[in-house]
């Protein structure tokens, strides 16, 4: 359940906030302009042993000290996804700007002063416990406070993957917890591991989920090209085509499912953009790979039940 700063007098608003924080996240030193109306709301998502939280709040100022981390630490990683707003964050001498769409690292156990430079922010933030990374902090110390990458790859993935818990979190149930929070750590993982050349860390079926990522990634930018073959994709990753069958054997899908459900999905997207209400049908099959319109309708048609024109708004 969503908890909002809005339910409570104004005066009362940041001192909620601060317990809030405090009790869900970490203590902090937070500060705001005491002129200002202080707006802010909260969401938490359990995920087993992981947790999210989905933040949004007015312009602020948070300091964590050593009394702080020596009074209450959880001892977490933390990979924050800015939504909305922009954001800076310090920590161990490295400084970040974050704008929207950005992904950052940090970790609970170091100092840290983060900020809200102008109106409203936005956060998911990703509470990943130290003891189940499977990663040296000294390679994860060189990343913290620094924009990482998050449009394409694995970061692109684990984007996509905290924004859509952020809208879906009313949606979730309890029993699709344990399941969320093994994809989150997954992704996470992988994300980290390889922007901190630390792979050789990670255990074997670790491994294993990481290149399936990266493969999973790969595909996604380049389901646009028709020629799209398990031989490009295995080359691409320089594994065999048996063993790129084998890895999305073990993920319950395989390769040929995977890339024409993605393709269906953007499609239907385009389909209901009316920004491209004059792109014909055939035109949005082809810009997704379908080779020819007859095929591109059968595909459409058999994932979502009726022709592709349906779906236009």
């Amino acid at each position: 359940m969503e908890m909002r700063s809005s339910d409570l007098p104004p005066g009362e608003r940041l001192d909620w906030w601060r317990d809030l924080t405090a009790r869900d996240l970490v203590p902090t030193r937070i500060a705001a302009d005491p002129e200002a109306d202080f707006q802010a709301a909260a969401d938490r998502l359990e995920m087993g042993a992981v947790q999210a939280s989905i933040l949004r709040f007015s312009a602020l100022r948070s300091t964590r000290t050593y009394r702080l981390i020596q009074h209450s630490d959880p001892e977490w990683w933390v990979v924050a996804l800015v939504r909305t707003g922009f954001l800076r964050l310090e920590q161990d001498r490295n400084e970040a700007g974050l704008h929207a769409g950005d992904l950052v690292l940090y970790d609970t156990s170091h100092p840290f002063e983060a900020e809200a430079c102008r109106a409203e922010a936005g956060v998911v933030m990703l509470h990943l416990p130290r003891h189940a990374l499977p990663l040296p902090d000294r390679k994860l110390r060189g990343l913290v406070a620094r924009p990482l990458p998050s449009r394409s790859g694995a970061g692109d993935l684990l984007a996509g993957f905290l924004a859509g818990c952020a809208e879906q979190a009313p949606a979730l149930d309890g029993g699709a917890a344990p399941h969320l929070g093994s994809a989150a750590s997954g992704l996470a993982t992988a994300f980290l591991a390889g922007l901190a050349g630390a792979d050789d860390a990670l255990p074997a079926p670790t491994r294993q989920e990481a290149l399936l990522l990266r493969v999973k990634a790969f595909v996604l930018a380049h389901l646009h090209e028709p020629d799209l073959s398990p031989s490009t994709v295995a080359a691409a990753h320089h594994i065999s085509v048996r063993y790129l069958h084998h890895l999305f054997h073990e993920d319950g899908q395989s390769l040929g499912a995977f890339v024409r459900t993605r393709r269906l999905e953007r499609c239907r997207n385009d389909l209901a953009d009316p920004r491209l209400a004059k792109t014909t049908v055939a035109e949005i099959g082809a810009r997704w790979g379908f080779r020819d319109a007859s095929s591109f309708n059968r595909a459409f048609k058999a994932a979502y039940g009726g022709p592709p024109g349906d779906h236009r708004p």
